[in-house]
């Protein structure tokens, strides 16, 4: 009995070795140390070229950011529903047979 016990635990142990517990991390183990890799073989120097950053100058971001914080001060416009044919819940009116 004893015997069959450890051989079992011992079946179970090499069994649990060939398994992989995460196969899709490991399907993508290291892509980002390439990706990098490779953007430093393409421009190595890039970090040293100083450049302009793509998007809007000063005053258009500010403009845009004023325009933004504006929205929040009082709340949207109400408006009616002009609703023909139905309730608004959606249900009957009929209420009955």
């Amino acid at each position: 009995m004893k015997r069959l016990i450890l051989l079992s635990l011992g079946l179970l142990g090499l069994l649990g070795g060939c398994s992989s517990p995460t196969p899709m991390l490991d399907s993508s183990f290291g892509q980002s140390v390439l990706f990098d890799k490779q953007a430093q073989y393409l421009n190595p120097q890039a970090g040293m070229q100083p450049s302009k950053p793509a998007g809007l100058d000063g005053k258009s971001a500010q403009a845009v950011l004023d325009r933004y914080h504006q929205t929040y001060k009082s709340p949207p416009p109400a408006f009616n529903v002009i609703n023909i044919g139905g309730t608004i819940a959606g249900g009957s009116s009929s209420g009955g047979q």
